[in-house]
């Protein structure tokens, strides 16, 4: 196994520096690695199963994560159950390149092969059955910056979270187009004189990954005739969401919130549980237990304390917090720093 990347000591948003590949590998025949890595590097809570014994696992993992975006091949070499609950900050696309992955995921069946990637959205149970020769590219994306991204595409605001469709084809046009160039990226990340050595390009890229995204996935807006009503995300949750993620680190109240929002605090709880799922501090406690964990996955014990990380975040309690990331992750915050890979 092995990492390479760096990363800065102070965050200045509420993701990763998008200037900087952070990678990690991994190849092992334990079950409890393999979920511990894709835990760190993708999601957790994740329960992962092989459907049969255990003894034949070959998982192998590359993974960059590149601000917003997270891009990793992955296979598991046996047939596998995962599956996890809502997202809630991110949207995720699952693009085999062998094999299968069935999947349920907001009471809807799919199933996603080669020929076309599945798509999920931050709200909604996740089960998959991946198949014994399923190799994929496993893509994650910040719900705010895809979102973003298809506000500036479509010249309107959208809902939120989006109403993605639930696939999207891989053989041809903008999917085909989509799926190579974020292999191609993923490919550069793991060269030491790719990428990675050049901060502004990488952005770029990373940037033409969203973006790409945005164009080849589905969604209802661009087929809407002009003046029909669309759902749309409102000011009042657009101007909260930007201000949390600006500044994840402050100490917001409710009250403060409202007052970005230009709302009560009861009219904004609202306007959140509706277009986002969560009352706004929820939301940006989450957003605060993605930032720590990215910082720790991405760190060595002898770099940096828990404590400094979670106070950076806004956490001031670290009881509470120590708690509510267990909680997110299946481990301690201090386990994250000391299993580094």
């Amino acid at each position: 196994m092995d990492t390479a990347g760096a990363a800065r000591p102070e965050p200045r948003t509420g993701e990763p520096d998008g200037d900087v590949a952070v990678c990690a590998s991994l190849r092992t025949t334990d079950l409890d690695e393999a979920g511990s890595f894709c835990r760190r590097m993708f999601y957790g809570p994740l329960e992962v199963k092989p459907t049969g014994g255990a003894d034949d696992i070959a998982f192998t993992g590359e993974v960059a994560q590149i601000g917003p975006l997270t891009i990793g091949e992955i296979s598991y070499g046996v047939e596998m159950r995962l599956a996890t609950g809502d997202l809630e900050t991110a949207y995720h696309v699952l693009a085999p390149l062998t094999g299968a992955v069935q999947v349920l995921h907001r009471g809807a069946a799919t199933t996603a092969d080669p020929s076309q990637a599945a798509v999920f959205r931050p709200l909604g149970d996740i089960a998959l059955r991946w198949s014994a020769d399923c190799r994929l590219i496993s893509v994650k994306v910040d719900r705010l910056a895809l979102e973003r991204e298809l506000d500036a595409a479509l010249d309107r605001e959208v809902g939120s979270p989006v109403p993605l469709g639930a696939t999207f084809g891989l053989a041809g046009g903008p999917g085909r187009s989509w799926l190579a160039l974020i292999r191609l990226l993923l490919g550069e990340t793991r060269q030491p004189d790719g990428l990675r050595v050049l901060p502004h390009l990488l952005r770029q890229w990373r940037e033409l990954a969203v973006s790409g995204l945005a164009q080849a996935v589905e969604h209802p807006f661009s087929q809407n005739p002009a003046g029909r009503p669309t759902t749309r995300r409102p000011r009042t949750v657009k101007r909260t969401l930007d201000a949390m993620h600006a500044e994840p680190g402050r100490s917001f109240t409710a009250a403060e919130l409202a007052g970005i929002a230009g709302v009560g605090i009861r009219v904004l709880q609202e306007s959140f549980r509706q277009h986002v799922g969560v009352p706004p501090l929820t939301y940006l406690r989450r957003l605060r237990l993605e930032g720590v964990h990215a910082e720790l996955s991405r760190a060595g014990p002898d770099q940096l304390s828990v404590s400094e990380v979670a106070t950076r975040w806004g956490f001031t309690h670290l009881g509470r917090f120590a708690g509510a990331y267990r909680d997110r992750y299946g481990v301690t915050p201090s386990q994250t720093l000391r299993d580094r890979v």
